[in-house]
């Protein structure tokens, strides 16, 4: 509970006027980077008859959305909720579940690619990472938005699916298979405890892209994300509507407006790479 986005998300509440033990009680689950837990730990939130559930993750509101049509759902840490099903428009989500989307829309696929590219001019092959271990969370693949970047930049995708912790060590075997220049990383939670994929990065010589700053801080070369301090105190703003009354169906879906480049030069000169200034001056954090 001391992470950053813990702490944000607490400060949030404070703003609006909520402190946990005075006015407010929070009960807190954790899928423990486990997705297929989610749904036995949305029944029993329903089951103590919370006022409101916060989720974190597609899996987490999706098991909570089946759980309960009437509790409402403030969700974050959600790649395209729409087209997930998970609400019917960012701007009238309808039902019970509004919150905050880390999606930019599709050139936020592009970015990672050029910015990866950037980094290492000569990369011509990228192999792609993603996470679907359940059924109840649908892969985000960037699918045709990715390919169209990749395109325009002449790089040659190599995408790999990781099914759950126990398959990672094989599917980073057939990547290294593959032979690629360069491994884009998707966003899903489970790659914040995936460390491995770092020192597999390390090991192999491999530039990589992460989509969080966490990973880099403990050694990847590079993270492109959302603003993630912002998103989850702004969570606060959505549980005081709702406690006041507002219908979490009428209530916009946030979209992130700012993102943050971490640069990691220790892990730059680990794989002999040289990071152009023209990318350090717009980095918001290089770790030395």
């Amino acid at each position: 509970m001391g992470n950053p986005r813990w702490q944000a998300w607490v400060d949030g509440l404070r703003e609006h006027g909520y402190v946990e033990g005075q006015n407010l009680v929070i009960e807190c689950r954790w899928t423990e980077a486990q997705p297929e837990r989610a749904a036995a730990l949305a029944d029993e939130l329903v089951s103590l008859g919370v006022d409101l559930i916060v989720a974190n993750g597609a899996a987490s509101v999706l098991a909570s959305k089946r759980a309960t049509s009437t509790i409402p759902i403030v969700m974050v840490g959600v790649l395209s909720p729409v087209e997930r099903g998970l609400v019917a428009s960012l701007a009238r989500p309808g039902g019970n579940v509004t919150g905050l989307t880390n999606s930019a829309g599709p050139q936020i696929a592009g970015k990672y690619l050029q910015l990866l590219k950037e980094a290492v001019p000569g990369t011509s092959r990228v192999a792609i990472l993603h996470y679907r271990a359940n059924p109840l969370e649908p892969p985000y693949t960037f699918g045709s938005e990715l390919q169209a970047a990749a395109q325009a930049l002449g790089v040659v995708l190599q995408p790999f699916q990781v099914s759950g912790p126990e398959g990672l060590d094989h599917t980073l075997a057939m990547v290294t298979q593959a032979r690629p220049d360069a491994l884009l990383v998707n966003p899903h939670p489970y790659f914040l405890e995936a460390r491995r994929i770092v020192d597999f990065a390390a090991a192999n010589r491999l530039p990589a892209m992460y989509p969080f700053k966490e990973i880099v801080e403990a050694g990847g070369l590079m993270a492109y994300e959302t603003d993630q301090s912002n998103i989850f105190r702004r969570l606060g703003t959505y549980v005081d509507k709702i406690f006041k009354g507002a219908a979490p169906g009428g209530l916009p879906v946030e979209q992130p407006t700012k993102f943050d480049l971490t640069i990691n030069l220790k892990t730059a000169k680990a794989l002999g790479l040289t990071i152009p200034q023209s990318l350090l001056v717009r980095a918001d954090e290089v770790i030395q």
